[in-house]
């Protein structure tokens, strides 16, 4: 039996990819996630087959979670399953080692195809983003500056986008408010910014978070 995690912070979002997977017998959603740092748990707990995965949720975006289900369950298969249609954003998830990148508006017609072919070791791509995929016109380097981000400062960078106080962040994140201090201003001078509400623009225009 092919075991199946869904994450998305959106219980509709998932009560609908469940149904559409479960009418195959052979499958079975074994948990689900509303967080982006819950599908890293439930992803290591329960070691799923494939991981249907949103891109902007709370307490840890899509990408820097499955970065960290890939380290901590290599065999599983990623499904990104996005509103998200930007060639930018789909060359991190493939550095990432995502298998698709399907966009939440051809989930109907395609997801059940999509999550076969990422069963069978192949990729599959919302056909938007085939061409690009494929190489006929190649995905132009991942932002520079994102790139130059620790795994902490991007996780310090979501919550902050969130609206936490680098007292919570520290309490989040098991680290020390001085710390939490020194990762912010540590992403205000990767990034070039100056202030926390430009910090929370960055997020959002890089869809880090969602508005």
């Amino acid at each position: 039996m092919t075991q199946i995690l869904i994450a998305d912070d959106h219980e509709v979002v998932r009560q609908g990819v469940r149904v559409l997977l479960e009418a195959n017998p052979d499958w079975t959603v074994c948990c689900e996630a509303a967080t982006g740092r819950e599908a890293v748990a439930k992803a290591t707990e329960f070691h799923p087959d494939v991981v249907v995965l949103d891109i902007a949720m709370p307490e840890m975006n899509g990408l820097e979670a499955a970065r960290q289900i890939r380290r901590a369950v290599p065999a599983a298969r990623i499904l990104v399953l996005t509103v998200h249609q930007i060639d930018q954003l789909a060359q991190e998830f493939i550095d990432a080692g995502v298998r698709g990148y399907l966009l939440k508006a051809d989930a109907g017609r395609m997801l059940v195809d999509a999550v076969k072919m990422v069963l069978r070791g192949e990729t599959f791509f919302t056909p938007s983003l085939v061409e690009t995929v494929d190489g006929s016109i190649p995905l132009r380097g991942s932002i520079p500056a994102i790139k130059r981000l620790t795994r902490r400062e991007r996780e310090v960078l979501q919550l902050l986008a969130e609206g936490r106080s680098n007292k919570e962040i520290g309490t989040a994140l098991r680290i020390t408010t001085k710390t939490a201090e020194t990762h912010r201003a540590r992403l205000m001078a990767k990034l070039g910014v100056h202030s926390v509400a430009e910090l929370v623009r960055y997020a959002i225009r890089n869809k880090i978070v969602e508005p």
